[in-house]
């Protein structure tokens, strides 16, 4: 029995012993078939998803280029209306500038028009201060024209009727004070130290003396001192200490109208037709 064991035993053993390898080539087969059925299943399963992806991949693409379509024409869209928007603000600037300018050239043509308006009135203005000088002035010259006639008048009637030796005298007198330069014959009381003679009272002077106080020598008393002319005019002697000068009219003293004045330093004798020569003269009672 012991014996049926040992043996029993020991053919399991080398049944199991060649059994085992076998199997486990065999399992080894069959795990290198199911790897490769495996693999192949894998692979079709993902050539599989790869062609079911394609078409997902596809819309995908085509879903971005849609978007990025979309938002080019939505920014091509905001562009457009950008550009219209400032297209319309700068024509609303233009016309608020327009209108502006039409308001500041409405103001400067009113500001021309009140200013013609003002150069119109002014002118007019002038025109009547001028016609009104114009006429004061022709007034006055008439008042002075019926002066000198009533002036000459007056001394032709007070003028003493005078022989032909009195006559001879008398030019002989002026000719002889003639000066042959009188810019360089005269001289200013400046010149001759300054005036020290008699000095006419103020009261009489505003009455008598002055440029608005004219008479004409001829017919008033005369005499010759000290070589030079003197003559009287209202209780003064008056004597021409300087030569009258060359470019007076020969008979100035018969028809000229003169007037006595104190300029600066002295008093001189004017002839006003011509203004310009101050002929230094002597006060004296």
């Amino acid at each position: 029995m012991k014996k049926f064991v040992v043996i029993s035993s020991a053919v399991l053993s080398l049944i199991l012993g060649i059994a085992l390898p076998a199997y486990a080539q065999q399992d080894q087969k069959n795990d290198k078939q199911d790897q490769h059925k495996q693999k192949q299943e894998e692979e079709k399963q993902g050539k599989g998803q790869q062609h079911a992806q394609q078409p997902q991949n596809r819309d995908k693409q085509q879903h971005q280029v849609q978007q990025q379509q979309q938002q080019s024409q939505d920014r091509q869209q905001q562009q457009g209306r950008q550009r219209q928007q400032d297209q319309q603000q700068q024509n609303q600037d233009r016309q608020q500038q327009q209108v502006k300018q039409q308001k500041q050239d409405q103001s400067r043509q009113q500001e021309q028009r009140i200013q013609q308006m003002q150069n119109r009135d002014r002118q007019q203005q002038q025109g009547r201060q001028q016609q009104q000088r114009q006429d004061q002035s022709r007034q006055r010259q008439q008042v002075e024209r019926h002066q000198n006639q009533d002036r000459q008048e007056e001394a032709r009637q007070q003028r003493p009727e005078r022989d032909q030796d009195q006559q001879r005298v008398w030019q002989s007198t002026w000719q002889n004070h003639r000066a042959s330069s009188w810019q360089s014959d005269h001289r200013s009381w400046r010149q001759r130290g300054g005036y020290d003679g008699y000095r006419i009272p103020q009261d009489r002077y505003r009455g008598y003396f002055g440029p608005q106080h004219w008479f004409r020598i001829s017919g008033r008393p005369f005499m010759v001192y000290g070589g030079y002319p003197r003559f009287q005019y209202e209780g003064y002697w008056i004597t021409l200490l300087d030569p009258w000068p060359e470019y007076w009219s020969n008979d100035w003293y018969d028809n000229d109208d003169v007037y006595v004045d104190y300029r600066d330093d002295g008093y001189y004798m004017y002839n006003r037709r011509y203004p310009d020569a101050a002929i230094a003269i002597s006060i004296s009672m």
